[in-house]
């Protein structure tokens, strides 16, 4: 089971940080400076967020939709706090944080339809 959750929280960041830079992109913004952020911030939340879902679900039996929900609003208010303290060119911090997540997660359920 840990190797099973390393490769997750592995493949899982790799992911998130991809999808979210590309995100970053495709929004017209280049500030290094706010990619780095982009990156640094996506580091801190994503494994926290995949370990704490693996423990509530599969550890604890938690419910898997109401555990993601929860968990993916907390990373999207911790997220866009850290970009609106710390960004140089968020006009809309929380938004842009909602809009990642969300984009990034479709993504994510996406790929896993077309590889499982």
């Amino acid at each position: 089971m840990e190797r099973a959750l390393l490769i997750a929280l592995t493949v899982s960041l790799a992911l998130t940080v991809a999808i979210e830079s590309w995100f970053f992109l495709l929004t017209g913004k280049r500030n290094k400076k706010d990619l780095l952020l982009v990156v640094l911030v996506n580091v801190l939340t994503n494994p926290a967020v995949v370990l704490l879902n693996w423990m509530a679900v599969d550890y604890s039996g938690f419910n898997r939709i109401i555990t993601i929900a929860v968990l993916e609003v907390l990373a999207v208010l911790t997220e866009g706090y850290i970009y609106k303290k710390r960004g140089q060119d968020f006009k809309r911090p929380y938004g842009f944080s909602l809009f990642a997540n969300m984009f990034s997660y479709g993504s994510g359920l996406l790929l896993q339809m077309i590889f499982q």
